[in-house]
């Protein structure tokens, strides 16, 4: 965004610079107009942003209960059930309150898996993980930052399903 901002400046001045004493200004004002993208409104902001990730050690109560298919006993009952050591554990956790709705649940409220020590079985717990991505996930071991899980996923996957998993992993 800041390359488009700044290319409406240059883009006049070179413009003036040119033989041509009327074109300066209108192609200035077109630059600026198609370098300028649009504010995003609230309805494109929230299409464009997946729906955060909570982590259920540090959620509150109101904030679980306001998860689709959560209750409120149920969003009490998974605070009074802290700490989870990990997603296994949690998961584990969210069958035995929510049966029906675990899995939808399980999507926006999450352990965060750390991706260095955390076992198989709680990297298997990220929503829509296959046995093919667990292997990957595992065969890079140990991850510097997120930036080589980016790179290393990213190899089997787009940009969009590696924000998507990132929402689920730490170091």
């Amino acid at each position: 965004m800041n390359r488009l901002i700044l290319a409406a400046p240059l883009f006049a001045l070179v413009a003036a610079c040119s033989d041509n004493a009327e074109a300066p200004a209108a192609n200035a004002t077109t630059a600026a107009a198609t370098a300028t993208p649009a504010a995003p409104t609230a309805t494109t902001t929230a299409a464009a942003t997946p729906a955060a990730v909570l982590d259920p050690n540090t959620a509150t109560a109101e904030q679980l209960a306001a998860i689709a298919g959560m209750t409120p006993e149920a969003a009490a009952a998974i605070v009074a059930g802290r700490p989870y050591a990990d997603a296994a554990a949690f998961a584990a956790k969210l069958r035995e309150t929510l049966p029906a709705a675990a899995e939808t649940v399980g999507a926006r409220v999450f352990v965060p898996v750390n991706l260095n020590t955390d076992s198989e079985e709680a990297i298997k717990q990220i929503p829509g993980m296959t046995p093919k991505m667990v292997h990957e996930f595992l065969e890079y071991r140990p991850y510097e930052n997120m930036a080589e899980f980016d790179r290393e996923i990213g190899k089997y996957v787009d940009e969009a399903e590696v924000a998507r998993l990132r929402s689920y992993v730490t170091l």
